[in-house]
Parts: structure tokens; C-alpha cells; sequence
């Protein structure tokens, strides 16, 4: 029987993070989880736009637990902000989603001259998984949760010209940011069972799900016009990986439907890149040296 939102364990008791929940996908995955019980934290760039999703959770669900922080993952010192004041608040994260994004945009730096894609969808959530490890290892089972997509299968890490410098490509570029996603998640992983912590990273992918990301690309927009989902389905892989029992580390999931862009959450396949330990231990190395951030494992 497909998987969904009612399906979820009851999320009382924990203390979720999602980035990009201003909107989209996000904005589904924080209204869930509050709905559930989870005291939520949105984490996104526009103070306007948190402070309104905040508010729309709790129109949605009124007894929510939900605030807003503001926190821009193309910035190292908002991100570094942003770590700090969760982390002289909070006693324990239970619950990172790694949600925010930017997909295809003109090529862009971050604050700290990365390329925008690779700097927001990778760097930016690497450095802020790092900085909120304490907190996340001092939950009983905290999961850590990276969005990929199904672009990850044209991605390739290019450690040559990693931040585009040389020739961008924003649909190459996005690839490779996607990919970044999933090696990280699954990097993450090998090293908590190494550590024996008791925390579990996974990914998932919303498949071909309408929201606000694809206004850079006319070619994404024209096919999600036609054939794709709406958000709140988008949201259920992200959903499965954070909450269902038989989560293991390093699983990643999506729609189940048609070339797994639709239907409703399962377990998805993922490239042969995506699998690569070595390539996975290098970008881990080459972000902490990009970042300055070092994982207290």
C-alpha cells in the first residue's frame, strides 16, 4: 500500500530543521512535521517570506511549534550565525533537512566566491551540517536528510574547475551539485558508523514536482507544466527518509511511478558516481578545506 503523510510516526518530543521551507517542498516537509508534533525550525534566506511560511504553518496545523531563523546557505558567516544561535538554544537537533536549493540559474558567486550552485546546494549544507553536529549527536536517533535529484545522474565532480571558473554550464553545473548531495549524504554516513554514532544520514529526490525552482529554466519549466506532481506528494520521499522505521543509513528515495518521476515514496536508484567512495572521501576533504568546517566525529 503507497506510503503517506498519515502514514508518518507520531513526531512529538523532536526538534526538526529544514532549510528552504519557506516555500515548495520545504515549506510541505516543515508544515508535516509541525503537524506531527515536531517543534520546527525554518531556516531560509528572506526574513518576509520565513516569517509568512511560519504563519502558514500554523494556519495549517494551529498547534505547531514553528519559528522562523533566518539563515542564507550562499553565506559561510550566516551560516556560521545561524549554527551558533541554534546551537546556544537548543539542547539537541533530532532532525536536519538539507532542502534549500537553487537550480540552473546564470552563473553566480556566493558570498565567498563559490559558484552559486554548488556554494548554496552543497558547500553551504555541508558547512552547516558540521557546525550543528554536536547538537544532532546529542538527540537519541537524530537523522540527517540532503535533497538530490534526479539531475545527479548527468552530474560529474569536476575537481579541475569544481567552481565553474574555467566554462559554466548551469545544467551541468546543477548536475554536479546533486551529486555533490548524495556522496555527502552517503560520506556522512560511513563516517558515523565508523564513529558508532547512532545518528543515520539518507537522501531523497521529489521526481518531477512543480515549484518555484525551475523559474531559471525554461526546458524544466516546460516539462513540469505538463508532467509532474505537486508539492505535497514532492515532499513525501524527503518525509520517508526523516521519519519512516525501516530508514537505513545511506538510503535514498523518491517516487516510485514512472521513471521516477511520480508516485507515491520508495527506494530509488542512483548512479554509479553516486557510489564512488573515493570521489565521495575527496569532496569531503576539499569542503572542509573550502568551508574551514571540520566534523566533530
Amino acid at each position: 500500500m503507497a506510503w503517506t503523510e498519515s502514514d508518518m510516526p507520531d513526531q512529538s518530543g523532536r526538534t526538526a530543521v529544514v532549510t528552504g521551507a519557506n516555500s515548495g517542498i520545504g515549506w510541505e516537509t516543515a508544515r508535516a512535521l509541525a503537524a506531527k508534533g515536531a517543534r520546527v525550525i525554518v531556516a531560509c534566506r528572506n526574513e518576509d517570506k520565513g516569517r509568512d511560511a511560519e504563519h502558514r504553518i500554523r494556519a495549517a496545523a494551529p498547534a505547531a511549534d514553528v519559528r522562523f531563523e533566518p539563515l542564507d546557505l550562499g553565506s559561510l558567516a550566516s551560516v556560521r550565525a545561524f549554527a551558533d544561535k541554534l546551537g546556544a538554544a537548543e539542547s539537541r537537533i533530532d532532525l536536519l533537512v538539507n532542502n534549500a536549493g537553487v537550480m540552473m540559474p546564470p552563473y553566480g558567486k556566493t558570498a565567498d566566491g563559490f559558484e552559486l550552485q554548488l556554494g548554496t546546494n552543497h558547500l553551504g549544507h555541508f558547512a552547516l551540517t558540521g557546525l550543528l553536529l554536536p547538537r544532532i549527536l546529542a538527540a537519541a536517533k537524530p537523522r540527517v536528510v540532503g535533497l538530490s535529484s534526479l539531475a545527479h545522474f548527468w552530474g560529474r565532480i569536476d575537481f579541475a574547475d569544481l567552481q565553474s571558473e574555467r566554462s559554466y554550464n548551469p545544467t551541468r553545473s546543477y548536475g554536479q551539485s546533486k551529486l555533490a548531495n548524495l556522496l555527502f549524504v552517503r560520506e556522512l554516513q560511513r563516517r558515523f558508523e565508523s564513529a558508532r554514532a547512532s545518528a543515520l544520514a539518507a537522501a531523497a529526490h521529489p521526481g518531477s514536482t512543480r515549484t518555484e525552482l525551475q523559474r531559471h529554466s525554461g526546458m524544466m519549466n516546460a516539462i513540469v507544466a505538463v508532467f509532474s506532481q505537486q508539492p505535497p506528494d514532492g515532499a513525501l520521499p524527503s518525509l520517508y527518509a526523516a521519519t519512516a522505521p525501516d530508514v537505513r543509513g545511506g538510503d535514498y528515495f523518491g517516487p516510485s511511478g514512472f521513471a521516477g518521476c511520480l508516485g507515491p515514496p520508495g527506494r530509488a536508484r542512483s548512479s554509479a558516481a553516486s557510489r564512488n567512495a573515493a570521489v565521495a572521501k575527496r569532496l569531503w576533504e576539499v569542503s572542509e578545506e573550502l568551508t574551514g568546517v571540520r566534523f566533530a566525529l
